[in-house]
């Protein structure tokens, strides 16, 4: 799975924190972050990490882009909703597109952990469908939809 890495300031000291706590899952993908957040996850675990120009600069939209192609399968956000961002629309534009496209997003710690345990177990899976990747993995996507 491609999986987005974006954390405003205040919020990149729990970023590190999450990813280093979920290192061994987050190994088994490849990440993509904004620069500066993506820098401090790399130095914090070593994990390889493609890093776009920093959000203000642009990283918003150059991941916009991945998710607007299809090439982005979940996204993890942590906003700082107590802090105005001069690159608001950008951050708008970027929740907006996952929606649009049905990325899972997570802006804050709390639905980071719902969503990476989800991964963990398979739960988003599905996104391979989206792909068009594997057999194999609708047939297992529609049996435990069947199975539900």
């Amino acid at each position: 799975m491609n999986i987005a890495l974006i954390a405003h300031d205040k919020k990149k000291n729990d970023m590190v924190a999450f990813v280093v706590a979920y290192k061994n899952i987050f190994a088994k993908h490849t990440l993509y972050a904004t620069g500066t957040t993506g820098g401090r996850i790399q130095e914090a675990t070593g994990l390889d990490v493609h890093r776009f120009h920093s959000g203000p600069l642009g990283g918003d939209q150059e991941i916009g882009s991945y998710i607007a192609n299809n090439d982005m399968d979940m996204v993890f956000f942590f906003r700082d909703p107590l802090t105005a961002q001069p690159h608001e629309p950008d951050v708008t534009a970027l929740i907006r597109l996952c929606d649009v496209y049905s990325v899972p997003l997570a802006t804050n710690m709390g639905t980071g952990e719902v969503l990476i345990r989800g991964l963990e177990q398979g739960d988003i899976d599905w996104r391979k469908i989206v792909h068009g990747k594997t057999e194999p993995v609708a047939k297992k996507f529609t049996e435990k939809l069947n199975d539900n």
